[in-house]
This record gives structure tokens, C-alpha cells and sequence, in this order.
């Protein structure tokens, strides 16, 4: 199955090599064994942003994406990476409000860029 990769970001194409660096600068990787698992967790979190923000399925394959949305997929990508386990919010699992703390900013940054439609 081929995955759509593609997104825009401030008007120049972010494709998955772009945010994958960038999310493997923020959990501090330097390998490459894991970047399927990431890709994965990356489109996972793309289609999370669209559906929060009320955007149809692969907006950011065609329109830019904000830094705040771009924040938020990293931040919310690093949390699936870190907590693949099963924990609740990677780094700080022994804290169930660290992971309630984790959804509450990835939300509040995508209300930043949501379309609100009345």
C-alpha cells in the first residue's frame, strides 16, 4: 500500500523525509530503524490534525500546513514513538496527567488552525 506522504507547509511541499527528520530531531534518533514505524505514526498523526480541525481527509497533501498544526503533528508523533509500549506519555509514563497534559496541547494547537464553520 502507498501511503500520500506529501503536505504543505507555509507554501513549499513538506513530504515525509521533511517531518520524519524533524520528528527524529525532537526524539533525539540518529538511526534509521525505526522510520517506517514513524512514518506511520506520522500519518496517523496528519489524519488526526485533519479530522480535529474539521479539514477533509488529505488536506495537507494539497494546502499548507501552519507551524501550530506542524508542531502538533511532531509533538503528537513523538508521543505515539514513545509510548508504542503502551505507556501513557512516553518519557513521563508514571504520570497519567502527564498524558491528559499531551492531548490537551496537541488539541489546543490544532484549535489554533481549525476552521470554524458556523
Amino acid at each position: 500500500m502507498e501511503i500520500d506522504t506529501r503536505a504543505m507547509v507555509e507554501d513549499r511541499v513538506l513530504d515525509a523525509a521533511d517531518l520524519l527528520e524533524k520528528v527524529k530531531k525532537n526524539l533525539i534518533i540518529e538511526h534509521d530503524k525505526d522510520d517506517s514505524l514513524i512514518l506511520g505514526f506520522i500519518m496517523g498523526a496528519v489524519s488526526y490534525a485533519e479530522s480535529k480541525q474539521k479539514k477533509p481527509e488529505k488536506t495537507y497533501a494539497h494546502e499548507p500546513m501552519k507551524p501550530t498544526t506542524e508542531q502538533a503533528v511532531i509533538f503528537l508523533t513523538s508521543s505515539f514513538y514513545e509510548s508504542r509500549d503502551g505507556g501513557t506519555a512516553g518519557f513521563f509514563a508514571d504520570s497519567a496527567a502527564a498524558g491528559e497534559r499531551s492531548w490537551e496541547t496537541i488539541d489546543r494547537l490544532l484549535m489554533l488552525d481549525k476552521e470554524w464553520k458556523f
